[in-house]
């Protein structure tokens, strides 16, 4: 299987070639951002993660503490079901789940869609890991990775991809998480954080996997 990156870039070169000029815009709210330095505020290696207690597809409230009684807990924000890079992401975080739980660890994937639609049924039953829904964003806030998404890019999900978020998200519609991915000590301590304001662009699971061995060495 193709590395994450090498699937996201392929995905990128053909969302350039199909529309360039929407591509373009994207370029140029991701570099206005870049310089803004959103993201910055994302927790820190070092630092407490901020607690949570979030439903899940069946909404059962899952909490941050239950999981750090299993061990080391990686938690990835994502943007939702829509969002293609999310689903590359998922399924490559998916294909190597055996290798990161064999390392004591519990996935976390966390996106602001309602309990019942943060994957389809399909999905679900063929992912293994825990799926948690932050409906207004407040965990993502806390944890330094919420973006208020510039009018351009809602523009295209309303109009280009029919999409309603404020449907999706049960009357969130403009806040969305930057996607980042923590991976927290089982005394709640940020290990590893990779934070990109380009949704574009995802931490590779080789590098988790490698963080993940290095924290079994201690």
């Amino acid at each position: 299987m193709n590395k994450l990156r090498e699937q996201t870039d392929s995905k990128i070169a053909a969302g350039r070639k199909a529309n360039p000029d929407f591509m373009k815009g994207v370029d140029d709210i991701i570099a206005k951002a870049k310089a803004f330095q959103k993201g910055n505020n994302a927790i820190k290696i070092g630092q407490k993660a901020p607690y949570f207690k979030l439903p899940n597809a069946e909404g059962k409230l899952i909490s941050l503490d239950n999981l750090l009684n299993k061990g080391i807990v990686i938690i990835t924000f994502y943007r939702g079901n829509w969002c293609p890079y999310c689903n590359l992401q998922l399924r490559a975080l998916q294909a190597r789940l055996s290798e990161i739980q064999q390392l004591g660890a519990t996935l976390v994937a966390i996106s602001p869609q309602v309990p019942d639609g943060s994957l389809t049924k399909d999905e679900i039953s063929e992912m293994e890991f825990t799926v948690l829904s932050d409906q207004n964003a407040q965990i993502a806030s806390e944890y330094g990775v919420a973006w208020e998404v510039p009018e351009f890019l809602l523009d295209h999900m309303r109009i280009d991809r029919k999409l309603d978020l404020e449907k999706i998200n049960n009357g969130n519609g403009n806040i969305l998480p930057i996607p980042a991915t923590f991976i927290l000590g089982h005394d709640g301590i940020v290990k590893w954080n990779y934070v990109n304001i380009d949704y574009r662009t995802r931490s590779e699971p080789e590098e988790i996997i490698e963080v993940l061995k290095k924290l079994s060495d201690i």
